[in-house]
């Protein structure tokens, strides 16, 4: 089985073209693939297939095998992968995933993607949709107490789940390995959550590293981006376009105002192709 490692400011996934392999098995592939000692290593399995609502459909699980419905940083390795391997020759592109109909703007030099706006959609502000169990409607900074420690969580979802802490301290120092997973299975998220912790560097420049529902530590987290931004325009910390500075680099996002929707800009890059003897 032929496959792709890409990846988006470090968030790297195993890209399979579903048009010409067949996988009767992902989630259990997800898991072999991702494994860093023993598979190819990721953050999880995306596979590329067709779509009869938009030109592709993106199929993506985590790195312990569950189905993750949308995630920012894959979208963008998806318009890179489609356009610069001759799938389609659209510099926009639309794209099927779990959580809707996503579109592709890719800015093309030479022939090769270079960067990828994806338009986000709305964010779900509904506490309940999120769905969160810490109130109705729109919640900001609700109290949270993980591993005996309080927080104000702030509950978005970007498609998927989001739980956006702002933090005093630096998050360079922030115990993420400590509170991650304890947030991620918080009670008051039925369907577990993305947890991202933030500091409000300016109006305009946010720092954030988030704990993946389904993945831990990664290096970036496009959906999440998006959460902190709509997080701190609504807490009153940020307009509604800013830098957001992640491990693996920084992407910017735009709040739109007429539109309601959000607009995430960033790279994506190929790393190596390979195949896989199951």
């Amino acid at each position: 089985m032929k496959f792709t490692k890409m990846q988006g400011l470090g968030n790297d996934y195993i890209y399979i073209n579903a048009f010409e392999e067949r996988v009767d098995d992902p989630p259990a592939l997800a898991r072999r693939l991702s494994d860093r000692h023993f598979g190819v290593g990721g953050d999880g399995l995306v596979l590329v297939a067709p779509s009869d609502k938009a030109d592709f459909r993106m199929v993506m699980y985590n790195a312990d095998g569950s189905r993750g419905a949308m995630c920012g940083n894959a979208s963008r390795c998806v318009g890179k992968y489609v356009y610069d391997r001759g799938m389609t020759d659209k510099t926009v592109v639309t794209l099927e995933t779990d959580s809707g109909v996503k579109t592709l703007n890719l800015t093309v030099e030479n022939g090769r993607t270079q960067s990828v706006c994806v338009d986000m959609g709305a964010p779900i502000l509904d506490c309940e949709a999120v769905p969160c169990l810490l109130g109705q409607g729109v919640v900001k900074r609700a109290p949270i107490t993980a591993l005996g420690r309080r927080f104000e969580i702030t509950p978005v979802s970007m498609g998927n789940p989001h739980g956006v802490i702002f933090l005093d301290e630096p998050v360079e120092t922030f115990e993420l390995t400590k509170y991650g997973p304890a947030l991620e299975c918080h009670p008051a998220f039925p369907k577990k959550v993305n947890i991202e912790f933030v500091n409000v560097l300016s109006e305009k420049r946010l720092r954030m590293r988030v704990w993946e529902r389904g993945s831990g530590v990664t290096l970036a987290c496009g959906t999440g981006s998006c959460a902190a931004l709509v997080a701190a325009n609504l807490c009153g910390l940020a307009g509604r376009e800013a830098e957001i500075a992640l491990d693996g680099g920084t992407l910017l996002d735009r709040w739109d105002e007429q539109t309601g929707h959000v607009l995430m800009t960033g790279p994506a890059a190929f790393v190596f192709d390979g195949e896989y003897e199951a």
